[in-house]
């Protein structure tokens, strides 16, 4: 059933963006709140990601983790926009506490029942030291409440993290964290979400990589 717009409340497009790539990506390492830079393939995705964004869809905001990979993939569009990215906590990444940092092959030597469960049933896991997926879900959605409400009837984009997308998007579908290894995010993967008033999301747009297909 078609979602119908609410009376006098016009629909706000958000953006939701991961960032480009990193060294630890390579690495498969985890990430987490560590504050690493965009590598030189994360900078030209980043540049890449921009340019459609901005020819397509023309955001009038941007928000973005205050985190350097997020904010260096945020400025790229902002930059071409003539506007200021504004750093948001609420899409910080999840803290993975003891893991953070760590390659992924040596977690799982290391916290082998931990690293099933995260892979298994990623929604009961509490990574010591740091958080778990209702706890990044929790800020999230409401900072996506938040920009959404501020931006009635606009096209916002927002930089993120892979953990912070995956659970928003589940929350956009109605979705639990039970389901969070069933979204995938790319780097510098576009998601396009539709806020219609109150909890009225929907999904118009997911893990879009394809103007990186042609990035030189």
């Amino acid at each position: 059933m078609a979602i119908t717009q609410s009376p006098g409340h016009p629909v706000t497009h958000i953006l939701l963006i991961r960032h480009g790539q990193t060294q630890w990506n390579r690495e498969a390492r985890f990430r987490g709140q560590t504050d690493i830079p965009l590598d030189e393939t994360g900078q030209r995705q980043a540049q890449a990601t921009a340019e459609y964004v901005v020819a397509r869809w023309a955001p009038t905001a941007i928000y973005a983790s205050p985190l350097r990979r997020a904010m260096q993939t945020a400025e790229a569009i902002a930059s071409l926009q003539g506007l200021t990215v504004q750093p948001l906590d609420g899409l910080m990444d999840i803290h993975f506490g003891e893991l953070q940092g760590m390659a992924f092959a040596e977690a799982r030597e290391r916290y082998p029942d931990l690293m099933l469960a995260w892979r298994d049933a990623p929604h009961t896991v509490q990574f010591p030291g740091g958080e778990s997926l209702e706890v990044v879900r929790r800020r999230g959605t409401a900072a996506l409440r938040q920009v959404a409400e501020r931006h009635l009837g606009q096209t916002i984009a927002l930089v993120a993290h892979t953990v912070v997308n995956q659970v928003l998007l589940c929350a956009v579908l109605g979705l639990g964290n039970d389901h969070f290894w069933s979204v995938r995010q790319d780097t510098c993967a576009v998601n396009v979400i539709e806020w219609h008033g109150e909890e009225r999301y929907r999904l118009a747009l997911m893990n879009d990589t394809s103007h990186l297909w042609r990035m030189k």
